[in-house]
């Protein structure tokens, strides 16, 4: 069972939230505060069975970001996931750095944030589709005229739905190595520097996702 905890401000998004998540049988919503200061006091009771905490970037008292970083902090074990209205490169780049492990739009369909709390409680990160491409390092020295193979296009399709190299391989029927050569080899050609550019660029690429 994924526990949740929700830091929204408002109350008809997180009643929305909890009736969809009450048909799932592997998640359940444990907690709801309406601000960051409540959010620290409910885990500071809670932390040894939360797994996730989707929370807010606006909130009165305590905003998101600082939330985010404290909970990184104090409790790593626990994620967390933005789920904000804010498509701001500044405010997305924050909560990065704070420790957020997915960061997703209000207008994402429950569906969606569903599968980004699954994908996150497994290891992995999962960004909005939606979201503005970088200007930083991880998109600079992109050329337009930098082609990639088919391959290399399905590849980087598989890696914005936050597979790993094991599931990319059995989707495309290759081994997890042939899939690790590959991504380096489109990170060098495509010129992306830092940990995470490949995914950035993956999902600024735009993919229509299931």
């Amino acid at each position: 069972m994924i526990n949740i905890v929700i830091a929204e401000d408002h109350n008809s998004l997180i009643d929305g939230i909890d009736l969809f998540f009450s048909f799932e049988k592997d998640v359940k919503i444990i907690g709801s505060v309406n601000d960051g200061k409540a959010l620290l006091a409910l885990l500071a009771q809670k932390n040894r069975h939360v797994h996730i905490v989707i929370v807010d970037i606006r909130m009165p008292i305590l905003d998101g970001i600082e939330a985010t970083k404290q909970i990184t902090e104090k409790y790593p074990h626990i994620k967390v996931i933005a789920f904000t209205m804010f498509r701001k490169r500044e405010l997305y780049n924050k909560m990065i750095a704070a420790g957020a492990k997915g960061y997703l739009l209000k207008n994402t369909k429950l569906p969606v944030l569903l599968q980004a709390i699954r994908a996150v409680h497994d290891g992995k990160t999962y960004y909005d589709s939606d979201l503005p491409i970088e200007d930083d390092c991880s998109t600079a020295g992109i050329k337009k005229e930098d082609k990639l193979t088919k391959k290399q296009n399905q590849i980087v399709e598989l890696i914005g739905k936050s597979l790993n190299n094991k599931e990319i391989g059995e989707k495309l029927f290759i081994s997890e190595h042939t899939v690790a050569t590959h991504r380096r080899n489109i990170i060098e050609k495509l010129g992306l520097k830092g940990r995470d550019a490949l995914l950035k660029y993956a999902l600024s690429r735009g993919y229509d996702f299931d």
